[in-house]
């Protein structure tokens, strides 16, 4: 392996195992840019990123700056010297100067099979659509919204099960093992960036606290494929007389909402199965605000919904 002089870009907790997979293989970390500290918690104190948080922790020098656009943070970044920058989900946007700037350029670890789900939160919606599979693109980076030529692919399966939680994870152990690989390839030559297809192009729109609201008039599949993409967040929610309750787990369930008699947001029966615009879904977790997530059955204990009761 060849020692790398890099940059590391990142902010959230997906870009740290990158960050640990880079040290750890012995590349030589210049600096590593993450967003400036942000107010968190009830007191609203600044807090650091977890990328931030973890390069301190390794004696890292870190950099925040608040936009790469102007000639003092881009010469800054010139000044490192460096022979590539690896970038995982930094957040702010990379103008010319700062792409060029590497030997090698800027690499990009991708939540997704691009050209699918280029954008803010392919996680989410990779499994929102009901995919099969997602995975992790290496990609040399350029001046468009994940449009760069491809180094690296792999894929993991998305099943009944995958939440946007797991997916999060087995993508962020996935792309700290990958870019490994597509740093050696870069530096000894043998590996090539191949452009990404014209067909197959997606969006992945950043998640709204808005489109967490079930919609009860949708397609009982659609809302059960949305509860399991919004966990952790934005999480999915009801609303019943005036709170807020919010839904972890579901399954599809027997029964029809509309078309028929029953508006949808009924409940079929006095086990949480609620009529949705095509077919049902059984809500099997719920979480009341202010309290701990309970089993449906420990809920329905404490806070009766009877059958007939129309959901908002």
């Amino acid at each position: 392996m060849t020692s790398l002089r890099l940059a590391f870009m990142g902010t959230p907790d997906f870009s740290v195992p990158a960050l640990q997979a880079l040290i750890a293989t012995g590349h030589e970390i210049a600096a590593v840019y993450s967003q400036p500290p942000r107010p968190a918690g009830r007191g609203q104190k600044l807090t650091p990123s977890p990328v931030q948080a973890y390069a301190q922790s390794q004696g890292l020098e870190v950099r925040t700056p608040k936009s790469l656009r102007n000639a003092e943070a881009q010469a800054a970044f010139a000044a490192l010297g460096l022979d590539c920058a690896v970038v995982v989900a930094y957040g702010l946007i990379l103008p010319k100067p700062i792409l060029e700037a590497p030997r090698l350029g800027c690499v990009n670890i991708h939540a997704s099979l691009l050209p699918r789900w280029r954008g803010a939160a392919p996680i989410q919606r990779a499994i929102q659509a009901g995919d099969v599979e997602s995975g992790v693109t290496i990609m040399q980076m350029d001046e468009g919204l994940d449009t760069g030529p491809m180094l690296l692919r792999d894929s993991v399966p998305i099943t009944g099960e995958t939440t946007g939680q797991s997916l999060h994870d087995a993508l962020s152990a996935l792309g700290g093992r990958m870019i490994v690989e597509a740093l050696n390839g870069l530096a000894a030559g043998t590996l090539q960036a191949v452009a990404q297809p014209e067909a197959g192009v997606t969006y992945a729109a950043k998640l709204t606290k808005e489109e967490a609201l079930l919609d009860w008039t949708r397609p009982a599949a659609e809302l059960e494929r949305q509860i399991r993409a919004f966990d952790p967040w934005p999480g999915s929610f009801f609303l019943h007389q005036g709170e807020r309750l919010k839904v972890l787990k579901a399954e599809l369930a027997e029964g029809k909402g509309a078309p028929g008699a029953l508006l949808p947001g009924t409940l079929l029966d006095d086990a949480l199965a609620v009529a949705c615009g095509e077919g049902a879904l059984r809500l099997l977790r719920v979480q009341r605000p202010g309290k701990a997530a309970m089993e449906a059955e420990a809920l329905l204990r404490g806070y009766p919904l009877p059958k007939g009761t129309v959901l908002g």
